[in-house]
């Protein structure tokens, strides 16, 4: 009996040794501020409200905006047609391989109640026929009103008895990064798909001339032309790419800018075509050894290497050297933010550009232009509009002046020559050129009817 009560007493002992050896060194109290002093806090808080979850400085609810964006966003099919490549057997035994019909899908977005739809140039390239399906599965046939691959937007209109839902363009220059945003869209043909996550950053280039809105709410293929939008549910980026080494999404999603978007939108509509501003200037490579080695890596700005010949950049008196800071209220800290900003301008508008000459701020106020210089189709040739000196120059009105070529073409002497014609069509412009030489077929003579330095008429046949 002795035995089984001394047993009973170690087990006891034990017992509370183990209990308190847990209340010590594991159990934890539920931890409240307390003052040191009576209105004097241990710590300081932020007087701002947070969420009982702890989100965020402000407890944020997606319900609106997402209820007010997924009936404006649609799904788009894409209906191609692809046929094979023809081999050497199909070609002496007249085979012909069939057509297969692919089809692709993505997103769009309504942008007013009559039907109009924006969404991305990729989402809708080689179409033969789109199909579009609102929330409510009614599904109508699309047709394109225009397209723009530079920066890949297209508008498409679908007729409509009644008013659809839509949504309004929000202004993206004034969106924040840490700003949470929704993703709506159709990934992997899941339709009316809402995710959530916040600006990781503004005016990411991805090596390209644009200018993107980084986010990290999830988007996937099928999401492409879809809405980006706040959390008041405006409209303020087209979702558009994501990085990812798998083809899913990994963190990192991007979206138009919806001050480009509605630029390039309202351009199609009104003029057929997208009018792009220039300022008239070439910025340095930062990331060249030349560059680092003049220390423009470390400039914050972006520094002007050339100011092209009559453009408004040369006009308004910007210089080979200056810094570009600031245009109007957008401070510019690198290229893409300068190009983010232009591509919601049009020629004609007049912007403030706030340059670094020598550690003096300047202020300028340049004329944006139209493109005077493109790289002609089929053949490379550098070309610009004929500015007034080259007209009375070459005694011409219209035409375009090669002020390049590629090394194949340097035995014809072309440089400094003015082509008023191509085949026989005449050409006043660059748009001229740019189109007539998009005609030009390797299969057939080309003739190009040219004017020297002289004044006097040439031409050249290329076989």
């Amino acid at each position: 009996m002795k035995r089984i009560a001394g047993l009973f007493l170690v087990s006891l002992f034990a017992g509370a040794i183990t209990l308190g050896a847990y209340k010590l060194f594991f159990e934890k109290d539920q931890y409240k501020w307390v003052a040191a002093q009576e209105g004097t806090p241990l710590l300081s808080t932020s007087s701002l409200a947070t969420s009982a979850k702890g989100a965020g400085i402000n407890e944020v609810d997606f319900t609106i905006a997402a209820e007010k964006t997924v009936n404006a966003v649609v799904h788009v099919k894409n209906l191609s047609i692809s046929k094979g490549s023809n081999n050497l057997a199909d070609f002496f035994y007249g085979f012909e391989r069939q057509q297969t019909p692919q089809i692709g899908t993505g997103s769009g977005v309504i942008i007013s109640p009559d039907g109009y739809i924006v969404t991305n140039n990729h989402v809708i390239a080689n179409a033969s026929q789109l199909e579009v399906t609102l929330n409510n599965k009614k599904t109508y046939e699309a047709e394109v009103i225009g397209a723009d691959a530079n920066s890949d937007i297209a508008l498409l209109k679908i007729d409509v008895d009644r008013p659809l839902p839509y949504l309004a363009f929000g202004d993206s220059d004034n969106s924040r990064v840490g700003e949470w945003v929704l993703a709506v869209g159709n990934p992997f043909s899941l339709t009316s798909t809402v995710t959530a996550g916040i600006i990781s950053a503004k005016a990411r280039s991805l090596g390209r001339n644009q200018s993107f809105i980084q986010t990290d709410a999830a988007v996937n293929p099928g999401n492409s032309g879809g809405a980006l939008v706040n959390t008041n549910g405006d409209l303020i980026g087209i979702n558009t790419a994501i990085t990812s080494q798998t083809g899913s999404y990994v963190g990192y999603a991007f979206a138009v800018p919806s001050n480009i978007a509605k630029k390039v939108v309202e351009d199609i509509m009104e003029f057929g075509n997208v009018q792009r501003g220039l300022l008239g200037i070439s910025a340095a490579n930062v990331n060249t050894k030349a560059a680092i080695e003049m220390g423009l890596d470390e400039i914050e700005g972006v520094y002007i290497s050339q100011v092209s010949e009559d453009s408004g950049a040369e006009e308004a008196g910007l210089l080979e050297g200056d810094i570009i800071k600031q245009v109007d209220d957008i401070l510019v800290r690198k290229f893409s933010e300068l190009t983010g900003y232009l591509s919601s301008k049009r020629p004609g508008d007049v912007v403030d550009v706030v340059v670094d000459r020598d550690g003096t701020r300047i202020t300028k106020k340049v004329t944006l232009k139209k493109q005077q210089t493109i790289i002609l189709p089929n053949t490379g040739f550098m070309v610009k509009n004929l500015s007034d000196e080259d007209k009375k120059k070459f005694g011409v009105k219209k035409g375009v002046k090669i002020i390049d070529v590629p090394e194949g073409y340097g035995r014809y002497d072309l440089e400094n020559k003015v082509i008023i014609a191509v085949d026989d069509k005449e050409i006043s412009n660059i748009d001229d050129a740019r189109e007539y030489f998009g005609e030009i077929s390797r299969y057939n003579r080309t003739s190009f009817t040219m004017i020297n330095e002289k004044g006097e008429k040439e031409r050249l046949i290329l076989q």
